[in-house]
């Protein structure tokens, strides 16, 4: 079993950058795929970007592709997405989430993830 705790949201202008991080507990993020989801009031969960175990294969939303960069830190147990370029429509509540699987190389973007974290709230204003 793994604990997250994501921290790093805050309220930034439209253009600027934030670096989410997500910090793990009880397991070794390399245990796990990972990946990042958002959900805006009024909207559904939607996936953002996504790890693979290996660490070796990424995803990333077409709306966010080319800004955001999801990456792993092994020593601190920390998974990351570094935020840049923010847009109003970037404004939601992000989670970390981690699942099991016996593909290392596989990503997921679907939301069937064992493990989540309790989500930093992310405001860009333009």
């Amino acid at each position: 079993q793994v604990q997250l705790v994501e921290s790093g949201g805050g309220l930034v202008q439209a253009g600027g950058s934030l670096r989410l991080s997500c910090a793990a507990s009880g397991r070794t993020v390399s245990t796990y795929a990972m990946g990042w989801f958002r959900q805006a009031p009024g909207k559904e969960r939607e996936s953002v970007a996504a790890l693979s175990r290996s660490g070796a294969n990424t995803y990333y939303a077409d709306s966010v592709k080319g800004r955001f960069t999801i990456s792993r830190d092994n020593a601190k147990n920390t998974v990351y997405l570094q935020m840049n370029s923010l847009k109003p429509e970037d404004t939601a509540v992000y989670y970390c989430a981690a699942r099991w699987t016996y593909s290392s190389g596989g990503t997921y973007r679907d939301p069937e993830y064992t493990y989540w974290g309790q989500g930093t709230q992310v405001t860009v204003s333009s």
